[in-house]
């Protein structure tokens, strides 16, 4: 299926050099944010009490976050979780004077912090009709949150070790080096921005993370499966020729693939609420930037690593009659 058809193929590589030098420029500014800023990480990795409670009517976050600050919990996260009447609030650990209270009582404080504050976002009394009920309350100790974020880094290591190993076998090491490099790349610049603008990194954020790798390999995998064919096919193409032609060929299915892919990711973007919102965000980076890494990227790589048609046309074997 195909929206439109290009019959002259884009010079894609012609500008290879400068695909890949803004590559090259966004990465280091990734790593450069990944160094001096941090990732934010959620309450899953670093430890602490997560509590979910219900309203009778939607409660202003605001004053419920001023009343909390106020009390001793700083840095404490509020948000809306499935409705506006239903609260999560995340409790770091060791903040404003937690740490010396055991877990336990934390959810105490907390609830009783909450009691304080009315419908409007006022301090009000106990007796007020809009009073939070407790759902329910969990607590990660640091120990687990160590344990979540060396699984997340096994297991991405995993998924990259196991690309590398399907692509090698499928097509050749350049194809494996420059489709990984150009995952990595995405990667990398979703942690970057996560940095930049200190968002919660959490497990939905992970997984999202691990979606982008199999996502854009797709994408490589596509163009480089099209690569393969024009070799074997033309003779008179030049290497950088059949890869214009590979990328040209395949746009519209990228654009009917990755269109059809944002349009869901965008609604989870707008409806999804809180809960969905940095899973969703990280799904858009890597699916806007996997289009040009897997494509303006990984090509030129292969280009420059030496790829040519000899490596894709088996020689003959010529039968030896048997003398008699």
């Amino acid at each position: 299926m195909e929206f439109f058809r290009i019959k002259k193929d884009i010079p894609f590589m012609r500008h290879a050099l400068v695909f890949n030098v803004i590559s090259l420029v966004t990465f280091l500014l990734s790593v450069f944010f990944l160094v001096t800023r941090g990732l934010n990480f959620s309450i899953e990795f670093t430890g602490g009490t997560l509590m979910e409670v219900s309203y009778k009517e939607a409660p202003a976050l605001d004053g419920l976050r001023h009343q909390l600050e106020a009390d001793g919990f700083t840095d404490t996260q509020v948000q809306n979780f499935g409705s506006s009447r239903d609260v999560l609030i995340r409790v770091p650990p060791g903040k404003g004077g937690v740490q010396e209270v055991s877990l336990s009582k934390v959810g105490e404080q907390v609830m009783a912090s909450l009691l304080k504050v009315g419908a409007g976002g006022t301090a009000s009394t106990v007796a007020n009709a809009n009073q939070p009920t407790l759902k329910r309350v969990e607590f990660v100790g640091p120990q687990v949150g160590k344990e979540l974020a060396s699984d997340g880094a096994l297991a991405l290591l995993s998924v990259v070790l196991g690309i590398v190993a399907y692509l090698a076998l499928r097509f050749e090491w350049r194809f494996a080096v420059s489709a990984i490099i150009a995952n990595l790349h995405d990667v990398v610049i979703i942690l970057g921005f996560f940095a930049l603008f200190q968002w919660e990194f959490s497990l939905p954020v992970l997984a999202a993370v691990l979606a982008v790798l199999g996502y854009s390999v797709n994408e490589s995998v596509v163009v480089f499966d099209r690569v393969r064919e024009t070799f074997k096919r033309s003779r008179s193409m030049t290497t950088p020729q059949v890869l214009d032609h590979a990328i040209t060929s395949t746009i519209s299915r990228t654009v009917i693939t990755h269109g059809s892919t944002q349009l869901m990711v965008t609604s989870m973007l707008i409806f999804g609420g809180t809960a969905l919102h940095y899973f969703a965000l990280a799904l858009t980076i890597g699916i806007l930037f996997g289009i040009y890494s897997s494509v303006l990227v990984a090509s030129p790589l292969v280009m420059w690593l030496g790829v040519s048609r000899e490596q894709f046309i088996q020689p003959k074997v010529e039968k030896q009659e048997a003398v008699v």
